[in-house]
Parts: C-alpha cells; structure tokens; sequence
C-alpha cells in the first residue's frame, strides 16, 4: 500500500465552517468555476460523492464512507484500476484557524507505482492547495447549507 501525504497547510478558517463545507459536496457547485478546466473535466457531484474526468487517468469517483465531525472526511475511489482511499483530516488550531492534511493510500502492484506516484502526489498537493485558498465563509453565506 502506497501512502502519500500533503504539506500540512493552514487556513484562516475554523474547522466547523471547513468541515461543514467539505463535508457536503454539493458545496463545489459554488468553487467549481475555480478548478483548472484543462486538467478536469465533467465534474459532477452529490451529497456524498464527486466523479471527474481527468487526463490521462480517466473517469474517478470519490465516495464519502465516513465523517467525523471537525475532523475527518473519508472517501473512496471508485472506477479505478486500483484501491484508493483519502482522507482530509483537520486539526484546529485556535484563533479561528485550522491546520488540513491530505492523505491518500492506494494499492499500487510494482509496476503501476512508478508510473502514477509522482503524478499521484503532484494531484494532492494540488487539490491541498486548493481547498486551503477556498473562501469558506463566502460559501457558507451562500445559503447553500440551509436549504
């Protein structure tokens, strides 16, 4: 099992108001005019899973399996030649500020490893530095979580 883990990145933000948008996906339809359209593509979401399209891996799909409120969001990827599991773990750190990691653990054979490790960890480093530049309270004040 192949781990890969992001820089731990701080955000302005309380884990209550991160956790409450990253836990409900439906959340991305108010960012998803920031993702790079030239490395994803048909991106679709739900309540508890997102699929995109993305180059040259092809269709994924990200399942939430488990939530622990402020702390941890778990998925599952789906539609892969291989088992992937991330985490987003956050950790308040007072001062309405939070510290977030990424993980990923995948079940790469030998001869997959090399070929999508370094784009594997170049895409969490990505997708870390993209949920800590998100405008949480903007989101929140959209109204959007209490419909």
């Amino acid at each position: 099992m192949a781990e890969f883990v992001s820089e731990i990145k701080t955000i302005p933000y309380a884990d209550t108001d991160i956790y409450t948008v990253l836990s409900d996906l439906n959340n991305l339809e108010l960012v998803k005019d920031k993702i790079p359209q030239d490395k994803v593509k048909d991106f679709t979401f739900d309540t508890d899973s997102c699929t995109v399209n993305v180059d040259p891996v092809g269709k994924i799909k990200f399942v939430v399996v488990e939530r622990e409120p402020n702390k941890v969001i778990k998925f599952e990827g789906e539609q892969l030649p291989f088992g992937v599991t991330m985490w987003i773990q956050l950790k308040s750190s007072g001062d309405g500020e939070t510290k977030m990691k990424l993980t990923i653990k995948a079940d790469l054979n030998p001869f997959l490893k090399p070929m999508v490790s370094k784009p594997l960890q170049a895409g969490l480093d990505k997708v870390a530095d993209g949920l800590a530049k998100l405008p949480y309270n903007e989101i929140l004040n959209k109204g959007q979580l209490n419909s």
